[in-house]
């Protein structure tokens, strides 16, 4: 089959989508599919595997993401012999999906990875939530009719999809890892190199230090439990916008010594440092299938996270982990009762483990497979 796949952001950036392209991208061609991936320019050295096109941009502030500003006659030429084109973002690349797939009456996929209904008011704060809330239902609405299928990661994550004016055929595929970089790292990482002493109790977070992830609560959290539970030590993997703005917090919160940011780590490493940690913890509720939790659970970590959509799907309350209420008083229970019960860690962990089989790339690589010949039929 010959696949189109368009995002907005690739390597050498490091986030869950780049992560679950790159694996789709993998396994097609480890199956003999015909797949090419259209990206954004980010640097002219970077040094890309086979069929990645690298379309020219501009960059978006410091997001790290870029403007797409054109396709070329080659990419065109490319576009018009696919047999689907698959889109993981809306509004960009999804915009050039749209028009190469109405063109070439090729059908359109598109996988929903973000609630951009709390990133609309996030990113836009001086617009009334109501005309937010108001333009994104119509921008869907519009956009979902003029997909052959959505994907959603999660049960949940359809659902919220729903409020979204998400109409026509949704199918729920979980997004996938590989587990076995999560179950045997192929490096190793010890807890000296990042200044954690070997007694404390590592809650370990991956992912983008932004507004949205709500690093900041999980800062003002854990200075409300230093003196409760003084051998937490938060271990904060990842960079972004607000890092030097999480650092000075933590820093004016009397967390010297008790928090490590790593900034950002390859993924090749993400493995090993999870090792260094006893639980995954995240205050985020702008996920819909956080492939961190997944990770975590691969490596037999418990996970403490809001519940929320997409989060809730990630976390066997009690079993795996916590799903707490949406408030720091319940929030902060569930961490200082792990943080002091080594067999309950240990317990949790193993169940952990076994629960993230399910969520295998390879599964998920052939889930989405089939939806491809499914709407390629009709």
């Amino acid at each position: 089959m010959r696949i189109a796949l368009f995002s907005d952001i690739y390597k050498p950036h490091i986030n869950g989508v780049v992560n679950h392209v790159g694996l789709l991208k993998e396994h097609f061609d480890r199956w003999g599919e015909q797949v090419y991936l259209f990206v954004p320019e980010q640097d002219k050295k970077t040094e890309d595997e086979s069929n990645v096109i690298r379309l020219p941009s501009i960059p978006i502030a410091d997001t790290g993401y870029h403007l797409t500003v054109r396709v070329d006659s080659r990419c065109r030429d490319i576009l018009k012999r696919m047999d689907v084109i698959h889109v993981h973002h809306p509004f960009i690349s999804g915009s050039f999906g749209l028009t190469f797939s109405r063109r070439y009456e090729i059908p359109l996929v598109f996988t929903s990875h973000t609630r951009y209904d709390l990133y609309v008011q996030q990113y836009l704060p001086l617009l009334p939530e109501t005309l937010s809330d108001t333009a994104l239902q119509a921008f869907f609405q519009r956009f979902s009719q003029r997909c052959s299928a959505i994907i959603a990661p999660s049960k949940s994550a359809a659902t919220v999809m729903q409020t979204w004016g998400i109409q026509g055929r949704v199918a729920v595929i979980p997004n996938g890892i590989e587990l076995g970089r999560f179950h045997r790292p192929e490096q190793e990482a010890k807890r000296q190199e990042f200044g954690i002493p070997q007694e404390a109790v590592v809650g370990v977070y991956v992912g983008r230090i932004s507004q949205e992830k709500a690093v900041d609560r999980l800062l003002r959290i854990a200075a409300a439990l230093k003196d409760e539970v003084p051998r937490l030590h938060l271990l904060l993997v990842g960079g972004g916008p607000s890092l030097e703005e999480c650092r000075k917090l933590a820093g004016e919160s009397g967390l010297e010594g008790r928090v490590t940011f790593t900034g950002p780590i390859s993924y090749e490493r993400i493995g090993a440092v999870l090792g260094l940690a006893d639980f995954f913890v995240s205050a985020s509720v702008s996920e819909v299938h956080p492939l961190t939790f997944i990770e975590a659970a691969a490596a037999g970590l418990p996970a403490i996270g809001i519940d929320s959509p997409g989060v809730a799907d990630m976390i066997a309350d009690e079993e795996t982990g916590f799903l707490t209420e949406n408030n720091d008083l319940s929030f902060g229970l569930r961490i200082m009762r792990i943080a002091r019960d080594a067999e309950m860690r240990k317990k949790m962990g193993l169940a952990a483990r076994q629960y993230s089989q399910r969520f295998s790339a390879h599964h998920n690589a052939r889930e989405v497979l089939a939806l491809y010949q499914t709407v390629q039929e009709e």
